[in-house]
């Protein structure tokens, strides 16, 4: 569905309306003002500056070698491109170490044009959310898979998939949406389980790889696109450009199957 002059900007406030009704939001990333428009004005709600572009754009292995600088620079690039879609920029990792650091990039990142920060994670962070939400920075929780702790992790694996570690996840969406998140990524998460923490959950849920049961879904712009990035693609991808025809139209089929429950199909989740 086309965006119209008509139509209002979105608020933080209007995510949680739209959980409320019953509307599947749909996001995006973005890293220029050129693709930022397009997904503007073919149906794109939320559009992310993710550090996804250390790997898409820039060309490393992990999210990790992305600056504040880094996201600073495209934020204002995206920005640029938007007239209706709420934008939301991510904290690279080390950006979220310590209150004070979260508080100084979250500043230059709302003044580069972003509605909203995204942090990864729980535990400590909680604090850095409390941090911000009480100085008015709208935070987007990340849940699951967080690539910032590919290390840690050993890779990029499906999270939750054991009971404690299930429980673990339901507890910590509990608690960021406490700690004052207005949103909250579900990454690589079993779609049972995704489904059980969106019904319980007060904030809205953004899943991408977490299955159909989240409040909306996002991709990586590149990955909608059918880019090769030099990556191997998970599971939870599909390739819009096929059935889209144009950029514009990969972007539309990608609204109308998250807004219809088309996607993510049970080929695109994990069991």
């Amino acid at each position: 569905m086309n965006a119209t002059a008509a139509e209002k900007p979105w608020t933080v406030p209007m995510l949680a309306e739209a959980k409320r009704e019953g509307r599947r939001l749909v996001m995006l990333t973005a890293y220029d003002a050129g693709f930022a428009r397009v997904l503007d004005e073919n149906g794109t709600d939320l559009v992310l500056v993710g550090d996804s572009l250390g790997m898409v754009v820039q060309g490393h292995a992990s999210t990790l070698p992305v600056t504040v600088d880094d996201i600073a620079y495209h934020t204002a690039c995206v920005a640029r491109g938007l007239k209706r879609a709420l934008l939301i920029a991510d904290l690279p990792f080390g950006a979220d170490a310590t209150p004070e650091r979260a508080l100084e990039a979250s500043l230059r990142f709302l003044r580069a044009g972003a509605a909203m920060v995204k942090l990864e994670g729980a535990g400590f962070k909680l604090d850095i959310i409390r941090h911000l939400v009480e100085r008015e920075i709208p935070v987007c929780a990340h849940l699951g898979l967080t690539p910032q702790s590919v290390l840690r992790l050993g890779g990029f694996k499906v999270q939750g998939r054991e009971a404690a570690a299930a429980a673990k996840l339901r507890q910590d969406a509990r608690l960021v949406a406490e700690a004052g998140a207005s949103l909250l990524v579900l990454e690589c998460v079993p779609s049972a389980l995704a489904a059980e923490i969106t019904a319980a959950s007060a904030i809205p849920t953004i899943g991408i790889g977490a299955g159909p049961g989240c409040d909306g879904q996002v991709l990586v712009l590149h990955d909608l696109l059918g880019a090769n990035t030099g990556h191997r693609r998970p599971k939870f991808v599909k390739d819009f450009l096929a059935e889209g025809s144009s950029i514009a139209g990969a972007v539309r089929a990608f609204a109308a199957a998250v807004r219809d429950g088309r996607f993510p199909d049970a080929a695109h989740s994990y069991e």
